[in-house]
């Protein structure tokens, strides 16, 4: 096996059937540990944040965090940093944080976007329904699933929009180049995005 593979890689090739197990192992950098470094490609549908007319720069008031809360937050805001999804903001935007509790016991950074979704203007892109992917795979006998790791993350926020995403910390503003939870439109972003590239592939839901 490559020196390069991830750490995991050996335990998921021993999991699977060995035709699978050796397809896996060919091809390591498509089941990385974690994301690739830097920022993911500009694309034409990178996430615009389009205001109503006349609206005004939307600014919250941070609430307390408790002390390990305020843990979280600091390892949370390095890693985000480090990857380049997060920059120090001096925008006139400013949304609050909370956190969340996780399945695993952990808490999760959210950004509460409340504000800016008032302001924002609805996309109208159409997502489909389940019910109709669900009777798409009528009469298939094998079936694959991908999962992408971070899918929002792997979507830019359009240059000129990123100071709207800004939200206030103890450690001060911060604002997001990549495409955060809790936005309005996000999810049609991503389904255009995934349209564009799977789109063509009748046998892809």
């Amino acid at each position: 096996m490559d020196d390069n593979q991830p750490a995991d890689i050996g335990k998921l090739c021993a999991a699977v059937p060995e035709d699978l197990a050796k397809l896996i192992c060919h091809f390591p950098y498509v089941f990385p540990d974690d994301q690739p470094p830097g920022l993911p490609p500009e694309r034409p549908q990178d996430h615009r944040i389009e205001l109503e007319p006349d609206a005004l720069p939307t600014d919250r008031t941070q609430w307390r965090l408790t002390q390990p809360e305020l843990h979280e937050l600091r390892d949370q805001l390095d890693y985000f940093l480090a990857k380049g999804f997060v920059r120090p903001s001096t925008s006139p935007f400013a949304a609050p944080i909370m956190f969340t509790p996780k399945k695993d016991g952990g808490i999760q950074m959210c950004i509460d976007n409340r504000a800016l979704n008032r302001v924002t203007i609805k996309s109208r892109y159409s997502i489909p329904h389940t019910d109709e992917l669900i009777y798409q795979l009528r009469g298939a006998r094998y079936f694959s699933k991908i999962d992408l790791r971070g899918g929002y993350l792997q979507i830019r926020v359009f240059a000129e929009d990123c100071h709207k995403t800004a939200f206030r910390t103890r450690y001060g503003s911060y604002e997001y180049t990549v495409m955060p939870f809790g936005l309005t439109n996000v999810p049609s972003a991503f389904q255009l995005t995934m349209n564009g590239y799977f789109g063509i592939y009748s046998i892809i839901v």
